[in-house]
């Protein structure tokens, strides 16, 4: 699961120099005429294929880790890879929005008990070289996991997602997994195993090793050529949906997440189609250039926290806790850090409204927001014995002083803005606070040794509940000396720890739904973390070429993540 968060290090670059910086390139890079010329080009071409919805071109941003001119290599296990989404396909799709799951390679799945997973593997697949495509051929990969550890991402092969595999074998259209225990909690893990070529890998030796040239894949296009900079990937007709795929070519080229003005520029010269990186205030940078074709979308895919030491006080008392989520200005936090991009986050720990349908029907989800409301923070603190002095600080119960350190990543742009706003409105509630600002592996450190009070952290939000949301509350999770986890305000419930454990048997919705609701009940009435805003997962795009992108609106899949999912839905803009 990918930390998605808004991040911009202020040796790189900063909010405001950004912007600066995108209007002006986007002026003064691309000649005037040229960007004229390659946006006429697409829309001549685009007039003879919109009847048939079919798309001549899409331009994306390049996928290769290896430096220009490098070794080409399309395997999909190696460290350097010159492409990663569209050759190579998972058994299932999984949304981390809502966590529907998509039938791909596999288009059923079973759980016979808690430790034995069948999937029925589609039939009529061919590999891109005309051989069928089999069951054998996924037995093969995951076993290929097993002898090279190394390339097991999926944790299939160990503990790290849950108890690990015994066996998997295949028998006709059948791929059966059986595990040395309850392993519910790894099937989003596993579903997302790209599956290769027995025909291909089975020679290949070491997969951290072999260098793929030309690749046998399943996926919906072919590469036609690579010459270091521009990868150029065709569509496949024998590919097993082709009739959803209406992209003729794809081009892939430029790395841009340290040059966010690049980008920019890139999609308001139609150069660029889609991108998922940074570009700060892309409504201003890029949407109010041309409304009509120019959109983003950030869809909710994580949790951002303040995340209280509760070893220390006062943070050990859970009243003066939910004091602090109350005085809050989570709004002003969000505005501040994202331009109001991003939504307020719910205290339940769920994204909203995609995970609605996860909530404990005691919390209607409007009720989960908690509002900014100082009075009413002021009078809890006071209630609880948090009372102010004669100099108007506030005092713990037993008089003695209450001094604050906010930790906060310097550089970190949005952490900086969340943690000066929260910081300004501790202050209102008489609460002596100051923002320390060091460098990230200095905050990483107070992770690590619990040396801290008050920092900003990261909460997943994937379909895996238990090592997702459960990791920072989960007592298992709490960090060391030398390792970072998730509950690094070193929380402890049995009850959510129980919960934890039971999700590892939880094959259904019903029986997740029943676990997460303890946690749900953790969140809202310990406050363990208190949730500023959700973090994104970004989409942002031109519609002249291509629509059917998945927007707020129609947010079938994570457009971040789910590429594979929205080049289904894509078809050509009606001409103009």
């Amino acid at each position: 699961m990918a930390s998605t968060s808004f991040r911009i290090r202020r040796g790189q670059r900063s909010w405001r120099g950004v912007l600066v910086a995108v209007s002006a390139v986007a002026v003064l890079a691309l000649p005037a005429c040229a960007g004229s010329r390659v946006a006429g080009e697409k829309q001549a071409q685009q007039g003879n294929t919109s009847a048939s919805g079919m798309i001549p071109e899409l331009n994306l941003s390049s996928e290769s880790d290896a430096a220009m001119g490098s070794l080409v290599n399309y395997n999909p296990f190696a460290v350097q890879q010159t492409v990663r989404t569209w050759l190579y396909e998972p058994l299932m799709q999984q949304s981390s929005l809502d966590c529907k799951v998509e039938p791909w390679l596999a288009t059923a799945y079973t759980w016979e008990s808690p430790s034995k997973l069948v999937f029925t593997i589609r039939q009529g697949v061919k590999w891109s070289d005309g051989s069928p495509f089999t069951a054998k051929d996924v037995a093969f990969t995951y076993n290929l996991t097993k002898k090279y550890p190394p390339i097991d991402l999926a944790g299939v092969w160990n503990n790290t997602f849950g108890p690990k595999a015994k066996s998997v074998t295949a028998d006709g259209d059948k791929v059966t997994f059986e595990f040395e225990g309850p392993a519910a909690t790894k099937f989003p893990y596993l579903i997302g195993q790209k599956i290769v070529s027995e025909k291909e890998f089975g020679p290949a030796g070491d997969p951290a090793k072999y260098v793929s040239k030309n690749p046998i894949s399943t996926g919906p296009f072919k590469v036609a050529s690579y010459n270091g900079r521009q990868l150029v990937l065709e569509r496949r007709p024998d590919y097993w949906q082709a009739d959803k795929i209406k992209v003729q070519k794809l081009v892939l080229e430029g790395h841009y997440s340290d040059n966010a003005n690049q980008a920019a520029a890139k999609l308001k010269a139609g150069e660029l189609d889609f991108y998922s990186g940074e570009i700060p205030n892309p409504e201003k940078a890029f949407v109010a250039d041309d409304p009509k074709t120019n959109h983003v979308w950030y869809a909710p895919n994580g949790v951002t926290v303040v995340a209280p030491n509760l070893t220390k006080k006062p943070f050990s008392d859970v009243k003066f806790r939910a004091a602090l989520a109350h005085g809050m200005d989570k709004q002003r936090a969000t505005e501040k850090a994202t331009y109001g991009l991003m939504k307020v986050a719910s205290q339940s720990g769920l994204p909203l409204p995609q995970k609605d349908d996860m909530l404990p029907s005691k919390y209607p989800a409007d009720s989960t927001v908690i509002p900014f409301d100082l009075a009413k923070a002021n009078q809890m603190l006071d209630d609880a014995g948090y009372r102010k002095g004669s100099n108007g600080v506030r005092q713990n119960p037993d008089g003695s002083p209450i001094k604050i350190t906010f930790s906060v990543q310097a550089g970190w742009i949005d952490y900086e803005a969340m943690a000066d706003e929260i910081t300004s409105n501790f202050r209102k509630l008489g609460l002596d606070i100051t923002v320390s600002k060091m460098p990230p592996e200095a905050v990483d450190q107070q992770k690590k040794s619990g040396n801290f009070q008050l920092m900003i952290n990261y909460m997943g939000a994937g379909c895996d509940y238990a090592h997702g949301m459960g990791a920072t509350v989960s007592t298992a999770e709490i960090p060391d000396k030398t390792t970072i986890k998730g509950n690094i305000g070193r929380y402890t419930n049995p009850a959510v720890d129980k919960a934890i454990g039971a999700m590892a048997s939880a094959t259904d919705e019903a029986a997740t739904k029943e676990q997460v609701g303890v946690l749900v009940d953790a969140m809202m009435t310990d406050y363990p973390v208190l949730p500023i805003l959700y973090a994104p997962a970004r989409a942002i795009y031109r519609t002249d070429h291509a629509v059917g992108w998945p927007t707020a609106d129609d947010p079938y899949a994570n457009p971040q993540d789910q590429p594979l999912v929205w080049i289904t839905h894509l078809t050509a803009a009606p001409s103009k």
